[in-house]
């Protein structure tokens, strides 16, 4: 292969069900490539109507509406060739589909072979598998097609080498979750092992509900190397060339710390939810806690600090040191900041319930009201502005249930939902080195909930190293109870985190959507029943 040629990789952020802007992006990015002397423009995974288009893809009139949009498309193709992901039906079946336009018409149309239905993903439920491969050539260049899942596993690469491809272009939405790049690389390098093709690809990127996609576009030569490597979670379009058999590219992005593409993707994840949505701005409960102030400080990364709002509710029960935090954590970002104390509306719930309350002793229930005064009031500002809530709980709290509903569970995204609150430090401390934002007293006091008199999460959890590895063990890895013990953690506190995790499922099916960071959050990929009497095996 002696022919040089250049190929475009739009790492493109789209909007599920947005075809006409959706449609107008992917034209731009034609325009642009065909401006840097790109051959062929890859775009990725159902970049036409964004991923995951979920049950918009039962509906007839969702393919009528992308087939316009394609033929659109099409029509802007002149001189450069365009590999274009998107849904389509045809003879009464649905697929995952790539169409290859030159010219104004489609020359090669694939469907995807391995449809997922494991983690985040359901696409059995939607799509026909395909079962053809699709080659087509492009100056004396033969070019094999494979999405996403395609190249997971051992089979389409392989089909489509068989048909003569001398290279693989892979479409993909790969959601993010920790350390997911360095997985996508190995996989990749798998089928380039098998095939000996040299692949480049191309992945989405961007907030989608509760996924965030990290781009990381790349691609490998045919011994496996990588020569072109994209930014992660940036829009961009790069173009590479391909010369004598081997990638060509000036682009090769360093890898990113745990904690540096964690803290991105949350900012991702925040500044897409709220602006695909259309909210003017958000609102966070400050509590002078470390889970608020992480939160505080992801939203104004995201979204800038004149759309943030901070609200300090304190109770006869917050510390001194709460309030100064808070206070100057806000001189440092500049954001609005306001402080309503509730102790009054504590003693008129006290005065209301008195006479239903008689007799029993206090417990978690006035601790509870606490807390739901503060949703309630930061419902009420939302309802006002037009602003979303967002709540401050972590992964370890819905785990445990160490949340109240309606209460600090109020509100509209869950930012931290899959952060393990050992987690939560790392990234507070990392965000300091980027500028020190979060007050050290802040990262080095003991978290406390302040509902009672010198109260801890201590008092009523297992340490948090201990808890976030018992919690990852089980629901992560799937292990029993007699396994993690075995490995070393104490009986009591698996015993007592397992049955918190179990007994709390109610409240997280009651909990605001929140973005997804692990291999397996709870969300779209944790479908565990409220009512069950399954037993664990200890």
């Amino acid at each position: 292969m002696n022919t040089t040629l250049s190929i475009a990789v739009a790492q493109l952020n789209f909007t599920v069900g947005d075809l006409a802007a959706n449609a107008d992006r992917i034209i731009d990015a034609i325009g642009r490539a065909r401006e840097a002397g790109a051959d062929l423009l890859l775009t990725p995974e159902l970049a036409l109507s964004g991923y995951p288009p979920e049950d918009l893809l039962l509906r007839p009139d969702f393919y009528r509406a992308c087939d316009r949009e394609l033929r659109r498309i099409a029509l802007a193709t002149r001189g450069v060739c365009v590999v274009v992901g998107h849904p389509r039906q045809a003879n009464g079946w649905r697929y995952n589909a790539a169409s290859v336009i030159r010219d104004g018409e489609i020359i090669a149309v694939y469907h995807k072979h391995l449809l997922p239905n494991y983690e985040v993903f359901d696409e059995v439920r939607y799509f026909e598998a395909g079962a053809d491969a699709c080659v087509f050539e492009l100056k004396g260049v033969k070019f094999g097609i494979n999405i996403c899942a395609d190249v997971w596993e051992p089979g389409p690469a392989e089909s489509a080498r068989a048909a003569g491809a001398e290279v693989l272009l892979a479409l993909n939405a790969s959601p993010y979750h920790v350390s997911k790049q360095v997985q996508r690389l190995a996989v990749v390098r798998e089928r380039v092992a098998e095939t000996g093709l040299p692949v480049v690809y191309c992945n989405m990127v961007g907030g989608q509900d509760e996924l965030v996609f990290d781009g990381g576009s790349f691609a490998l030569d045919g011994d496996g190397a990588l020569a072109y490597q994209s930014v992660l979670f940036d829009e961009r379009l790069d173009v590479i060339r391909f010369s004598a058999g081997r990638w060509v590219s000036d682009v090769h992005a360093q890898p990113l710390s745990v904690e540096a593409e964690v803290y991105e993707a949350l900012r991702v994840g925040v500044r897409d939810y709220l602006g695909k949505n259309g909210f003017p701005g958000a609102i966070i409960g400050l509590s002078g806690g470390i889970d608020s102030a992480l939160t505080l400080a992801i939203a104004v990364d995201a979204l800038g600090a004149d759309r943030v709002r901070a609200v300090m509710m304190a109770s006869p029960y917050t510390a001194q040191m709460s309030l100064d935090d808070s206070r100057e954590m806000v001189r440092r970002l500049g954001v609005r900041y306001d402080e309503i104390p509730i102790e009054a509306a504590m003693k008129t719930f006290e005065t209301m319930l008195a006479s239903q309350f008689a007799g029993l002793a206090e417990d978690a229930t006035e601790e509870n009201l606490q807390s739901r005064i503060r949703g309630m009031i930061l419902m009420a500002l939302s309802n006002k502005t037009g602003s979303i809530v967002l709540t401050t709980g972590n992964k370890s709290e819905m785990a445990t249930g160490y949340a109240t509903l309606y209460g600090d569970m109020a509100g509209g995204f869950a930012v931290l939902k899959d952060i393990y609150k050992t987690l939560v430090y790392r990234l507070s401390d990392w965000r300091n080195t980027v500028g020190e934002v979060i007050p050290q007293n802040i990262i080095d006091r003991p978290p406390s909930a302040e509902l009672k008199p010198d109260q801890k999460d201590q008092d009523s959890l297992p340490p948090y190293e201990v808890l976030d590895a018992i919690i990852e063990a089980y629901m992560e890895r799937d292990e029993s109870p007699r396994q993690i013990i075995a490995a070393g953690y104490p009986e009591p506190d698996v015993r007592r985190t397992v049955g918190m995790l179990k007994r709390n499922e109610y409240k997280r099916r009651q909990a605001p959507v929140g973005i997804r960071a692990t291999q397996r959050g709870f969300g779209r990929d944790w479908r565990y029943p409220i009512t069950s009497r399954y037993q664990d095996e200890y």
